[in-house]
Parts: structure tokens; C-alpha cells; sequence
């Protein structure tokens, strides 16, 4: 209610208040809205990933995931001409090259 008894509408046209909440609000789905197009849908759970972003993730060429395959190093399923790489597998395949750091002690 203002000074006079009438009872005054808040809209985002006349108060700073209400048009920073609203602000904020866009700025905040619009946040949601780019996650939610980034995420990976996954199949039964299961991550996959292409050669592309499998590359750019281990930061290798896409020849040398080729490398990989042909050698046996790196599980995929291939669907036509479409190759796709497990997360699981992946994760599986690097704890399994896996080397503990070690530290030569010398005695002088």
C-alpha cells in the first residue's frame, strides 16, 4: 500500500527489486537449459562416448583411438560406420595400465 491507502502492483517496469529477481531468474534457467542440452544421455545407465569427445578427453588424435582399436587396446561397439567407446570400458582400461609411482632410494 503507498501513503495515499491504494494498493500498488510490483512489477519489474517499477521496481529495481522485482526486475533483478527476474533477471536472475532467466539467467539462472538459462544455466539449467545449457547443462541439461550438454548432458550425454546415457543407455541403461551407460555413458558412451564418440571418437571426437573420446579424443578430446584423452587428448589423443582420432587416428590414434584408430590405433587403439586395431591393436585391441581399447574396447567399442560399432553401429554402421558409427564407433562408440563405453565410459566404463575406458575407465576400466586406463586403472588397468595403471603404474604406482615408485622412488629409488640411494644410498650414499
Amino acid at each position: 500500500m503507498n501513503d495515499n491507502g491504494n494498493i500498488r502492483l510490483l512489477t519489474p517496469e517499477n521496481d529495481m527489486r522485482i526486475k533483478s529477481f527476474f533477471s536472475s531468474l532467466e539467467n539462472l534457467s538459462k544455466k539449467v537449459e545449457k547443462i541439461r542440452d550438454n548432458r550425454k544421455s546415457s543407455l541403461d545407465g551407460e555413458r558412451y562416448y564418440t571418437d571426437k569427445e573420446l579424443a578430446v578427453i584423452l587428448k589423443v588424435s582420432r587416428r590414434s583411438l584408430q590405433d587403439y582399436r586395431n591393436n585391441g587396446i581399447l574396447p567399442y561397439s560399432q553401429i554402421g560406420g558409427r564407433i562408440l567407446y563405453r565410459a566404463s570400458d575406458i575407465e576400466r582400461t586406463l586403472m588397468d595400465g595403471y603404474k604406482e609411482a615408485y622412488r629409488m632410494n640411494r644410498k650414499t
